[in-house]
């Protein structure tokens, strides 16, 4: 493999939206991101009612988004488009199927209005309902659909390895080539992968070229939300290092679920001193490496 300087300096350290109190609004959401140390915000629109209404914000809604971004210097860079659990693009159900590529082409039309340039595709066909052939092949079709208007639109649509149905790289993989596009590649979970079981860093390698994105979180087994960072068994700075290794220089996102803890913001503060010491640590030994 050829060898090269890793920056982690270079690499845009984000926060999720959940992690941080709820009732805040979004120019007193991206002023605490940017106080904590974090470089960037990722939005949520989710299953819930609340959350996909966003999707109908209205030009002045959008514009004080807009200008929220523009005066904290914090940008929105990605949106977690989760609300396909509740509307998978391959369900059984014909109308869920149209509500979820309706709220797909929605999404786009939102993140390129405000200027977002990533959405996070969940990795499943189907999420309450059983997997057939038919969910993957009305998975891909739907995928096919939103891909055509977010390539348009300039928008990267990017697959995530999930807890349920595609969870691992090599299956999301199998979509990255089917697509065969610059718009259309991976965002890597590396907490779901030690979730579902899988070698982080071998995962990590089949990723090597296509990954937009890193959610970082850590997970048990049968425990994949709400654990606090160090009391899982992810193997963040071999992760950190694989990542250096193959040469990401995307955004890494902290994902935290947060947002209804009364000390959310000391937990996100805690988290963040924790993960940026193991980013710093296996980038370290990345770059010592090559020149031992």
């Amino acid at each position: 493999m050829k060898t090269h300087d890793s920056n982690l300096e270079a690499i845009p350290f984000g926060i999720y939206e959940k992690a941080l109190p709820r009732q805040m609004t979004w120019p007193e959401r991206l002023t605490t991101a940017k106080d904590l140390g974090f470089t960037s915000v990722e939005i949520s629109v989710d299953e819930t009612d609340e959350r996909i209404a966003r999707l109908e914000w209205d030009t002045k809604r959008r514009g004080e988004l807009r200008q929220a971004i523009v005066d904290t210097g914090i940008p929105i860079k990605s949106m977690s488009l989760s609300t396909h659990r509740r509307y998978p693009l391959g369900s059984a159900s014909e109308e869920k199927r149209q509500m979820g590529l309706d709220l797909f082409y929605r999404a786009i039309d939102f993140v390129a209005d405000i200027g977002i340039r990533l959405i996070l595709v969940a990795g499943a066909d189907v999420y309450h309902e059983d997997r057939t052939d038919d969910t993957e092949k009305w998975f891909l079709e739907g995928l096919e659909k939103g891909f055509e208007k977010a390539s348009g639109a300039g928008v990267m649509l990017a697959l995530e390895n999930w807890d349920h149905g595609i969870d691992s790289i090599e299956k999301a993989m199998s979509y990255v080539d089917h697509f065969h596009s610059p718009w259309f590649q991976l965002y890597a979970d590396i907490g779901n992968l030690a979730y579902a079981g899988y070698n982080v860093t071998e995962e990590l390698e089949l990723g090597k070229d296509h990954i937009a994105a890193v959610h970082v979180k850590d997970t048990l087994p049968g425990q994949v939300r709400y654990v606090p960072p160090g009391e899982g068994v992810v193997p963040f700075v071999d992760s950190f290092f694989k990542l250096a290794e193959i040469g990401f220089q995307g955004p890494i996102v902290l994902e935290l679920w947060t947002e209804e803890e009364p000390d959310a913001i000391a937990q996100v503060a805690h988290a963040y001193g924790w993960i940026r010491e193991k980013m710093e640590a296996g980038w370290q030994a990345y770059n010592e490496a090559q020149t031992a």
